[in-house]
């Protein structure tokens, strides 16, 4: 039975490298995700000033409450959209200038609805070039704080900024959220900020922040969820069976509810306290899903969606259009080159059953869309990949992993 040891959560590096830098004290953060993106976040934390010391296995930050250590800084956030969206939000609680670009990927993301929320909050903040892209210059001056308005329809990471900011603001905030997409992502921001010694209060669609700041303490990473879930998709392709220990029944990553849609397609899945196991049973049905809040898993289902014995509809993603590509386009174009009958709609793609032939996948230097087909690949002879590295955005050792596990569970 494979065990794979797979990375840390994404999106719980990030949380943690911003709560680090915003407590008193020294954080150490244990097991973190080292990545193109998580790389490229603690690049930022020390162009803005903050120590960070890292050795293979856990990353220390001497956190800063007052905000950034300079005066000055011009930050470069690469392809992450956490780093992106993040870093601003906690420069803006210091004081100086500091500017923010990124690649060109993720300066096509839209930023405009957690802009307009950090400006009604006071801060003063400005687009160099369109409105509501990178690149940006913050003059920061602290945050008082106060009640604001934010629509978080087009992605969570918006709603968890501000909260993450608050503990900052010197009256706290109110964020009331008119659209909410991956909610989720917002439970493990929550979870995380009371780890650092903060409670989010919640009064319906309004999210409450006291002042106060953070605690610095010791943060053991959880293994990456969305990451997990290529692994648990093979196995319920391909017959086989696959463990991943250290996500369990009291993970906090949403996306682990990727393992409920395969048991719905006929896979047997465990977890347990401390693991799950999906093992494949030699069936997979269609099925229709809503993956509203777990939409980075779209493209594991949309892969493996092929060898179901009935269609696939996969309903209320619109979300996964403003990723790292159109990500509802470039799904249903790949499964096209591999001759398979798809349709979509704003948003929803449904995939009809078909035997899938080899091709050339575009991958839109989207490390979710590579990862996703090379499970397709297990079944498929053939697939090949445009830009195979940009899986360094997430999992460097992505392929020799899969390559392994390919021996161990088809032979």
């Amino acid at each position: 039975m494979p065990l794979v040891d797979i990375p840390g959560s994404k999106s719980i590096t990030a949380r943690a490298l911003f709560l680090a830098a915003a407590a008193d004290g020294v954080t150490t953060l244990q097991r973190p995700l080292r990545s193109d993106d998580t790389e490229g976040f603690a690049e930022g934390l020390t162009r803005l000033g903050y120590r960070v010391g890292r050795t293979p296995d856990s990353w220390q930050i001497d956190g800063r409450p007052q905000g950034p250590a300079v005066a000055e800084a011009d930050v470069y956030c690469r392809d992450g959209a956490t780093t992106a969206r993040f870093l601003p939000t906690l420069a803006a609680a210091g004081h100086g200038t500091y500017r923010f670009d990124a690649s060109p990927q993720m300066r096509r993301r839209p930023l405009l609805p957690l802009t307009r929320a950090l400006r009604d909050l006071g801060v003063d903040l400005r687009h160099e070039q369109a409105e509501g892209h990178h690149p940006l210059t913050v003059r920061a001056a602290g945050v008082e704080g106060g009640a604001v308005v934010l629509d978080a329809g087009q992605s969570s990471q918006y709603l968890t900024a501000l909260l993450l900011l608050g503990p900052l603001t010197r009256t706290g905030l109110r964020v009331t959220v008119t659209d909410l997409v991956s909610v989720p992502y917002v439970e493990i921001t929550i979870a995380m900020m009371r780890a650092f010694g903060v409670e989010v209060g919640r009064e319906g669609d309004t999210y409450v922040v006291p002042p106060g700041g953070y605690r610095a303490t010791t943060y053991a990473i959880e293994p990456d969820a969305s990451t997990a879930g290529y692994f648990f998709a093979a196995a319920a392709l391909t017959g086989g069976e696959v463990t991943v220990p250290g996500l369990g029944e009291g993970a906090l990553q949403g996306d682990l509810g990727f393992v409920d849609v395969l048991r719905r397609m006929g896979a047997r899945v465990e977890t347990r306290a401390d693991r799950t196991t999906v093992t494949g049973t030699g069936r997979l049905d269609g099925l229709t899903v809503n993956m509203r809040d777990i939409s980075d898993t779209m493209p594991t289902l949309v892969a493996i969606a092929p060898f179901a014995s009935g269609p696939v509809r996969i309903e209320d993603v619109a979300n996964t259009r403003v990723k790292e590509c159109d990500r509802l386009e470039a799904c249903a174009e790949n499964l096209r080159r591999l001759g398979i009958d798809v349709a979509t709609g704003p948003d929803w793609i449904e995939i009809r059953p078909g035997s899938p032939r080899g091709a050339d996948i575009k991958t839109y230097g989207d490390h979710r869309i590579v990862m996703s087909f090379a499970v397709a690949g297990l079944r498929t002879p053939g697939i090949s990949f445009d830009d195979p590295g940009c899986v360094r955005k997430t999992f460097p050792g992505f392929h020799e992993a899969f390559v392994q596990l390919r021996k161990e569970i088809v032979g």
